[in-house]
């Protein structure tokens, strides 16, 4: 994805706007982290450490896009990053089960992602009263959507992380790439991958709408 956008006009500085913006997402979860989100129970360990993890995610994200803009590579592909990493990890002790309960981790992740957004629970981070009765169902349409797909992204790819552990198989573990490859090999075929980046495209449209009405 960071390649073809570099080859369009405007591509770099679109990468290196693309890379700001994650490292600013980056320092957004670590000033949660330290000092409360908003809520009443901002201030606690429950939303404090997620916070955190987040930032960790969002650092080492902003970190790979802006090398690739740099031209440094260290964008490539998600395939090869989540199989290098895998490697490394089960040749540590114990590093099969490090790497089963990362991927177990982010199957529970996906699955609650997932029932968050069929719940709406993103309502209680928006600014409802500043939204007409149509906007709000545009955003529901994105949000649920969106939120399901990304959460389904998730489980699947904690479960080939899972699977890798319990194989022994570090080749096994799939970043979003293959993931999302995975899709269309199903039965229902390339449907499902156009159905699952339908709702990505949602989640896309969802994050605009939290960044314009969210509660901060």
């Amino acid at each position: 994805a960071l390649a073809e956008l570099a080859d369009k006009p405007f591509g770099a500085v679109l990468l290196w706007a693309l890379g700001a913006g994650l490292v600013g997402m980056a320092l957004w979860r670590l000033s949660e982290a330290l000092f409360g989100a908003t809520g009443k129970d901002g201030h606690t360990a429950k939303k404090r450490l997620p916070a955190a993890a987040r930032c960790v995610f969002y650092a080492f994200v902003a970190y790979s896009v802006l090398a690739f803009a740099a031209g440094s590579g260290g964008g490539g592909s998600s395939d090869r990053q989540s199989r290098d990493v895998t490697a490394k990890v089960m040749e540590m002790p114990a590093g099969q089960w490090i790497v089963g309960l990362a991927g177990a981790g982010i199957v529970v992740a996906g699955v609650v992602i997932a029932v968050q957004a069929l719940r709406r629970s993103y309502h209680k981070k928006l600014k409802l009263g500043e939204l007409s009765p149509r906007t709000r169902r545009l955003v529901d349409v994105t949000g649920v959507g969106g939120g399901a797909a990304r959460g389904i992204v998730f489980a699947v790819a904690g479960g080939f992380a899972v699977r890798a552990a319990v194989d022994y198989e570090p080749d096994r573990a799939k970043g979003l790439d293959d993931t999302l490859r995975s899709f269309a090999e199903t039965p229902l075929g390339p449907w499902l991958l156009v159905l699952v980046a339908a709702g990505l495209v949602l989640f896309g449209v969802f994050s605009f709408a939290l960044a314009r009405w969210r509660r901060v």
